[in-house]
């Protein structure tokens, strides 16, 4: 079934996952790759971590047990959406190495894809329009992933992308020269 509706997309689904600290540009990057997707005739959906947490997931808190079964229902629905020929871009903190490796391991290989996309966190700080880290560091948010809850460096990924050394063009470009040979059909 998966193999018909990828010949009717024209595409090879797969599951762009955009990891990093909050405020490094995940977002903006996965709606500006999903646009430009869009643009070539490819068929993409962005799976975004306060959409989520604003319906399917908003009964989940953030303990660390909360935040896994968050991701875990997030790779379940990415994988399905790849099941169906289409390519699913999340963007997610996906704070740990472990959990990376949960979620790569529900989605599995050769779809799960995985992009970090790097800041360090004084630039993700500078960029926080809602004033979260502000709020982290006051204390009046707790576990906050980068200020009192972990986030692990992604030791291998597919691709990294540092927002605060290339522009935003510069670091759109790079993602779709990067993710356009794994879609694409020959």
């Amino acid at each position: 079934m998966r193999e018909s509706k990828e010949a009717l997309l024209k595409q090879h689904a797969r599951v762009i996952w955009m990891c990093g600290l909050s405020g490094a540009g995940k977002s903006t990057l996965a709606t500006g790759l999903d646009e430009e997707l869009a643009e070539k005739g490819f068929m993409s959906l962005v799976i975004d971590g306060d959409e989520i947490r604003k319906g399917l997931n908003q009964g989940l808190g953030f303990t660390e047990a909360d935040r896994r079964e968050n991701l875990r229902r997030v790779a379940e629905v990415a994988k399905l959406v790849a099941g169906n020929g289409i390519i699913a871009i999340v963007s997610f903190i996906t704070p740990t190495r472990s959990v990376r490796e949960m979620v790569k391991s529900i989605v599995g290989d050769p779809d799960y894809v995985e992009v970090f996309i790097n800041a360090p966190i004084a630039v993700c700080e500078k960029r926080d329009t809602k004033g979260l880290y502000r709020q982290a560091r006051e204390g009046k948010i707790r576990d906050f992933t980068g200020i009192d809850s972990p986030f692990e460096i992604p030791v291998n990924p597919d691709i990294e992308i540092d927002t605060d050394k290339l522009n935003i063009e510069q670091c759109s470009n790079k993602l779709l020269e990067f993710v356009l040979p794994l879609i694409e059909q020959n």
